[in-house]
């Protein structure tokens, strides 16, 4: 037996690894496997301002944010922005398209409303539950 340290994706496992047996139960060869160098692992991240900063600081924010909120529902890279500000929407109209794993999901409107900001930016990438757009 032979045991690992592995990381993926910043998770790291211990794995032990048994020598494997052929049909005729005689020890099959196993290749010698060199662990991998250990991972640098990034530095924590500083927090430079309390989290109520933090809509302020958005580069991509334009216009006052309104009282609803289209957030993104997985991670991915902005597309296109279909809406512009002040323009009326109808429940299940798009405002963005939002690709993720190589396929483009129409982000819809939850509401009836008016724009109230576009929070995004064409290839700005983002997390689940980031603002999209807000309406009123």
């Amino acid at each position: 037996m032979k045991n690992y340290t592995i990381t993926v994706n910043g998770n790291t496992y211990e794995v032990t690894v048994e020598e494997g047996f052929n049909s005729a139960g005689q020890t099959a060869p196993v290749a010698p496997v060199k662990p991998a160098a250990p991972a640098v692992k990034p530095a924590a991240p500083v927090q430079a301002a309390p989290a109520q900063a933090a809509p302020a600081a958005k580069p991509a924010a334009s216009g006052a944010a309104g009282s609803i909120q289209v957030n993104a529902p997985m991670p991915g890279k902005i597309n296109s922005v279909k809406v512009n500000i002040g323009q009326s929407v109808k429940k299940g109209d798009v405002v963005v398209i939002l690709e993720a794993m190589k396929m483009e999901n129409e982000i819809v409107a939850s509401e009836d409303g008016t724009i109230a900001s576009v929070d995004v930016t064409v290839g700005q990438s983002v997390e689940p539950g980031d603002v999209l757009v807000t309406l009123n």
